[in-house]
């Protein structure tokens, strides 16, 4: 492995402090970060697609776990200084693409397997995994960190306080597999919660047929008032006594109560009507 400058030298080279509108939280225990490429498996094939990877401990990591080819995405004009000298440092291994991840197609990015690997910035996590379970048939997996609310809420079956729109959506698609937590003191600067890395590997069928447009629009009226019984919830989506009827569901039932299932029979009966 070619030998390359202590992550503290870097940053302080390159004038990288934190910034809180980034989302920036940056990770230099190697160990962690080693634990966190090695969880996405064999990276010897395909492309790993890292964002945001600021002074790059996870792009060593994921270089030195074997990755074949790593393509990182980074806005921060003095990180893409520091993941250039780590391309320099492994010929040919890693693409630094500068611009922001909300507006690039991770799904048309390098060959398949595709796997997203990364320590995502909080304030754009759950919008990003939202665009990438879109277009999930193009990855292989996601091997993400979040705060560990987030993580609760991917992970939560019914019946539970953190069930929600994020859980359908989330487990209509992947086997979610929540793998281990990181203090908040290993990061600099340290953020206000815990994070949890979490591994998503899509389902080689969705859990139910359903339209992710209109499995969301379902999703959206019933956890806007979770705590009302469907019959009020799903008003909104036009006659909601006999949605529920057509899907099987009794109007006195709450979102928290529905398996994924339940919901995609939902979106299936608003589709077939044309709303």
């Amino acid at each position: 492995m070619p030998e390359l400058p202590p992550l503290r030298e870097v940053i302080a080279a390159h004038g990288l402090t934190a910034r809180k509108a980034l989302g920036q939280h940056f990770l230099f225990d190697l160990n962690l970060t080693g634990r966190i490429a090695r969880a996405a498996g064999d990276l010897e094939q395909g492309t790993v697609i890292e964002i945001g990877p600021g002074p790059g401990g996870l792009t060593r990591a994921l270089l030195e776990a074997g990755a074949r080819r790593v393509i990182a995405i980074e806005r921060d004009e003095r990180a893409i200084a520091i993941q250039n000298e780590i391309a320099a440092a492994y010929p040919g291994r890693l693409e630094v693409i500068g611009g922001d991840a909300l507006e690039i197609d991770a799904a048309e990015l390098g060959d398949a397997p595709r796997r997203i690997v990364a320590n995502l910035p909080y304030n754009v996590s759950t919008v990003l995994l939202l665009a990438w379970l879109r277009r999930i048939d193009a990855f292989h997996s996601l091997t993400l960190m979040f705060q560990k609310e987030v993580v609760d809420r991917l992970a939560a079956p019914p019946r539970s306080p953190d069930y929600g729109r994020l859980s359908v959506i989330t487990q209509w698609l992947c086997e979610v597999r929540p793998l281990f937590n990181i203090d908040r003191r290993a990061f600099t600067p340290p953020p206000v919660v815990t994070s949890t890395v979490v591994r998503l590997d899509p389902r080689p069928a969705p859990a139910a047929p359903a339209a992710f447009d209109v499995l969301e629009r379902v999703t959206a009226a019933a956890f806007g008032q979770r705590r009302k019984m469907l019959r009020s919830s799903l008003k909104s989506l036009g006659d909601a006594d006999a949605l529920l009827a057509a899907s099987g569901i009794p109007p006195t039932a709450r979102a928290e109560e529905l398996p994924v299932e339940s919901f995609c029979a939902l979106a299936r009966t608003l589709a077939a009507r044309g709303r």
